[in-house]
């Protein structure tokens, strides 16, 4: 499984393609042709996954029962829209426009590191949701709650 870790600025241009920033490249491993799944996010943003995750996790999501209509459900917004994606000879990715609009992609972008997945956003979208949302105390006190929940972690 490959780990990413940053927030790097990008920009698209007018077709809908990005450089994946070099501290990103420095991340994967040293493959000829990188291969990519890109998604619809949780929110308004979008999913880069490399392959080798992307099929990990469909692996997990192809045992989950079908019949369940929640299952259902969730793959229909989980999976639509899916696309593999890999880079051109200039080496930039194409985000697809269905998903460029989902998403409400125009110029400047932020791509943030999720552990497993890269995040893109809007760059203004991302800037309003990271300040608006963001305090010291709502910060430290979501760090307690998640990490002694799912951890045990504690001081």
């Amino acid at each position: 499984m490959i780990r990413f870790l940053g927030e790097y600025e990008a920009t698209l241009d007018t077709k809908g393609r990005f450089l994946l920033p070099a501290g990103f490249k420095k991340q994967l491993p040293e493959i000829e042709n990188p291969r990519f799944v890109i998604n619809r996010g949780f929110q308004k943003y979008l999913n880069l996954y490399p392959i080798q995750n992307w099929d990990l996790l469909f692996e997990d999501i192809s045992k989950l029962n079908d019949f369940d209509p929640k299952v259902r459900e969730f793959l229909d917004y989980f999976l639509n829209g899916a696309t593999f994606v890999e880079p051109d000879s200039a080496g930039r990715l194409l985000i697809p426009p269905n998903l460029k609009e989902q998403a409400g992609l125009d110029k400047d972008i932020v791509l943030v590191a999720k552990i497993k997945r890269i995040e893109i956003w809007d760059s203004n979208k991302y800037k309003q949701k990271l300040f608006e949302s963001f305090s010291e105390e709502r910060y430290s006190n979501l760090a307690n709650e998640v990490m002694n929940k799912n951890l045990g972690v504690g001081n």
